[in-house]
């Protein structure tokens, strides 16, 4: 359910990503919100500036959600976005540790308003193969007593 303090930092999380689109980067931004409403840190796409297809705005806050906050602060913060999170940023969201995610566009709007955009085409994956070899660095990274 999405609150009134839920759309002020949805609002906030599009003025980033208005921000953003001045600065000549893409229109995407992001704040995490810690558990008492304090804006911890704040993020927008860099992905052409940096030339790096990882930044993210979403995936910058969850790294440094990793970095800096103890798992059970993490755990009871909100993530705020101008548009939904692509699969790569969902993967870093959930190893974060975040708590909760609320964004304003899905990505099925996002792709209506442009079409290019999070339509990206899935990529050809082959495997599982070389069980007995691939084990052996998990087994001793986890069971080194073994």
């Amino acid at each position: 359910m999405i609150t009134t303090t839920d759309e002020r930092h949805l609002r906030r999380a599009i003025a980033i990503a208005a921000a953003a689109v001045a600065q000549g980067d893409a229109p995407y931004g992001s704040l995490l919100v810690g558990p008492d409403g304090t804006i911890l840190a704040e993020a927008h796409n860099t992905v052409r500036r940096d030339n790096d297809i990882t930044a993210h705005p979403e995936l910058k806050l969850a790294r440094w959600a990793a970095r800096e906050l103890e798992p059970r602060t993490a755990a009871r913060t909100t993530l705020y976005t101008s548009c939904q999170p692509c699969g790569m940023c969902e993967g870093g969201i959930a190893r974060s540790g975040i708590g909760r995610v609320v964004h304003a566009l899905s990505t099925e709007q996002l792709v209506a308003l442009n079409p290019p955009s999070g339509d990206w085409p899935a990529v050809t994956q082959d495997g599982p193969a070389l069980l007995d070899e691939a084990r052996s660095p998990i087994d001793t990274y986890y069971r080194p007593n073994n």
